[in-house]
C-alpha cells in the first residue's frame, strides 16, 4: 500500500515538472488578452464575406480553446493579417476514351490560404510577420461546387485555424 502511494506521488511530482507555462486549456502563453483585427478578402474568387467569417471564427477559436479574453484592441497578443488565396484546381485527370475529346478531372481542389502577423508583446520573440497558413480539400467535379463550398470552406478554415493557433499560444 505505501508503495502504491509512494509510486503515485513520485508520478505526480515527475509529472508537475518541467510543466512551466503550459494550461490546461491548450495555451501556453501568460498573457490574457488578445485583439484581432479583421482579416481582408484580398483574393478575386472567394466570397465576399469570407474575411469576416475567417476572423469572426477566428475570435471564437481563441475563446474556446484558451483563456484569453478576446478585446477590441491593445491586447497582449495581436493578431492581422488578409486571405491571400482562394483557387480551385482540377486534380486527377480521367480519359474520355476518345481521342479527340479533352481529358477531364474526376476530383477539382479547393485551396485556401491566409497570410498572418502575430505580435506578441509578452514574449516578443514568439512574434512573426506575415506567415502564411494554407490548407486545401479535394471534392468530385460530378457535384456542383456551390452545393460542398460551404462544407469545403468550412473544413479548410478549420484546419488553418489549428494551425495558427499552434504557431502563436500553443508554441508548436
Amino acid at each position: 500500500m505505501k508503495t502504491k502511494i509512494l509510486c503515485s506521488l513520485l508520478l505526480l511530482l515527475l509529472a508537475g515538472s518541467g510543466c512551466s507555462k503550459y494550461s490546461f486549456s491548450g495555451a501556453a502563453t501568460t498573457a490574457k488578452t488578445i485583439a484581432i483585427d479583421q482579416f481582408f478578402n484580398n483574393t478575386d474568387l472567394a466570397p465576399a464575406n469570407l474575411g469576416q467569417t475567417f476572423t469572426n471564427r477566428l475570435k471564437d477559436y481563441y475563446q474556446q480553446n484558451s483563456s484569453l479574453r478576446v478585446i477590441p484592441e491593445n491586447g497582449e497578443l495581436h493578431l492581422e493579417g488578409t486571405v491571400f488565396d482562394y483557387r480551385i484546381n482540377p486534380i486527377a485527370p480521367v480519359s474520355t476514351g476518345n481521342i479527340n475529346d479533352p481529358n477531364v478531372a474526376a476530383l477539382s481542389r479547393l485551396t485556401i490560404g491566409v497570410k498572418v502577423t502575430y505580435e506578441d508583446n509578452t514574449e516578443p520573440k514568439n512574434s512573426f510577420k506575415e506567415r502564411s497558413f494554407s490548407f486545401y480539400k479535394d471534392f468530385d467535379n460530378a457535384l456542383n461546387f456551390t452545393s460542398v463550398q460551404e462544407d469545403l470552406e468550412k473544413k479548410i478554415i478549420d484546419q488553418i485555424l489549428i494551425d495558427i493557433f499552434n504557431a502563436t499560444v500553443a508554441n508548436w
